[in-house]
């Protein structure tokens, strides 16, 4: 549906962005279900009001992912090993919350909102539709936006250069978590409780959008276009298979194969069709280590 169209959009993009900076986040969904799980706690346990409910989980979600973004600066650790250990923290947390129990009876207006539409559009694609172009304007209109490709293209360039580094990495993962903390909420919102499972099955498809849309993975790129597209491709396979009865576990084999597809290509695009074939390649291995700040050296002792 439009609904869960636009909830997938959001955690793509919430992808797309931190690969734009050379790094991945495998905590999207996590982060996603344990705001929503904090959202409907405080709401049904503490009858917290909807407004400050819902703010305090979207700070917690852009809290969560710039934590990610600061602790992969410091540690010079792979994202994808930190960010998978950190989706484990956050699941856990969301576990002892809830017991693996949802809650029930969120207030009417946040279940209404799930269900609401302005025309053909329900309320939900419409919060995707602005924050979307609000990432739009963010990446080419904002000096920030743009040190974020700058330093996704060339991190040890841009330290050189002085450009912030730490902020910028930190920025990425905060605008990430902020989007998966929208999307749990979305989500929460359409299904009317807190489930404790959401934004397990949210991997696949934070990928499948912004790599068969044209980002590459040394990072450089956040095509925004080709990752709605992307969404759209997999929708409309998702929905071609179910109407021709096929087993619905086909769907995951057409997107890996498509994922697949987009990281061959952009590596096609990177290097050339003769070096990716290559049996040894002569191309130092691509790293997503944060970029060192440069170290002024000291000038020569005299003799």
């Amino acid at each position: 549906t439009g609904r869960d169209f636009s909830i997938l959009l959001l955690v793509a993009l919430a992808q797309m962005i931190v690969l734009a900076v050379g790094q991945m986040n495998l905590s999207i969904g996590a982060i996603g279900g344990l705001v929503a799980i904090v959202e409907s706690g405080l709401m049904v346990s503490y009858d917290t009001p909807v407004v400050i409910a819902i703010a305090f989980g979207l700070v917690l979600g852009a809290a969560c992912g710039a934590v990610n973004g600061l602790l992969i600066h410091w540690t010079k650790v792979n994202s994808f090993i930190l960010t998978l250990g950190t989706s484990y923290v956050f699941a856990g947390i969301n576990l002892g919350i809830t017991h693996a129990t949802p809650f029930y009876h969120i207030p009417g207006a946040v279940a209404s909102f799930g269900q609401a539409r302005i025309g053909a559009f329900p309320d939900i694609a419409i919060v995707t539709i602005v924050l979307a172009v609000a990432l739009a304007v963010f990446l080419r209109q904002t000096v920030l936006g743009r040190q974020l490709l700058a330093v996704g293209g060339n991190p040890v360039a841009a330290a050189l250069s002085g450009l912030p580094v730490r902020r910028v990495i930190m920025t990425a993962h905060g605008i990430s978590g902020f989007f998966g903390a929208v999307a749990g909420t979305l989500l929460m919102a359409q299904l009317g409780e807190g489930q404790p499972t959401i934004g397990v099955t949210w991997i696949l498809p934070s990928f499948a959008g912004p790599i068969i849309g044209g980002a590459v993975l040394s990072g450089g790129s956040a095509p925004l276009l080709g990752t709605v597209f992307a969404m759209v491709l997999v929708s409309l396979i998702s929905d071609g298979l179910i109407l021709v009865n096929a087993n619905p576990y086909w769907v995951q084999f057409f997107v890996g194969a498509l994922i697949l597809g987009g990281v061959l290509l952009g590596r096609v695009r990177a290097v050339g069709v003769r070096d990716v074939f290559r049996l040894k390649s002569t191309a130092p291995p691509v790293t997503d280590r944060p970029a060192e700040e440069p170290v002024p050296r000291r000038p020569a002792e005299q003799k």
